[in-house]
């Protein structure tokens, strides 16, 4: 396939977008049938460039893949407002990630596996 098309699986994922070669590539959507959902690039079946990621249960990335990993800048923001925005590599956080909590309390640092090491510590309401 090449150009515009539709591809619907038999679990009940959906495809919405660009093909080239017979694979996903360029803009689309893609519903998966677990309620989550990929809007964004696609590169060779694999999401790549710029693209969002809403999860069923409200969670949702916005920002850069690569390889169908979050790698380079993105937004990582938490139904409960939490919010994590900064660099990552292979799905990991990494430096300069800024974290602020749905009270308003904000965190500057590096990330080192799930320890944050915090530089300084806003809060918004003070």
């Amino acid at each position: 396939m090449v150009g515009q098309g539709t591809y619907i699986s038999s679990n009940g994922d959906k495809y919405e977008g660009e093909w080239k070669n017979n694979k996903k590539h360029g803009k689309g959507t893609y519903i998966y049938s677990n309620g989550d959902k990929y809007e964004g690039e696609r590169k060779d079946d694999k999401m790549h460039g710029k693209g969002t990621w809403i999860f069923a249960n409200g969670n949702k990335y916005e920002g850069e893949w690569k390889d169908n990993k979050l790698n380079g800048k993105g937004t990582y923001i938490y139904s409960n407002g939490d919010k994590y925005e900064g660099e990552w590599k292979d799905n990991n956080m990494g430096e300069n990630v800024f974290n602020t909590s749905s009270d308003g309390t904000m965190k500057m640092g590096d990330l080192q596996g799930e320890l944050q090491v915090a530089e300084k510590t806003y809060n918004e309401k003070e």
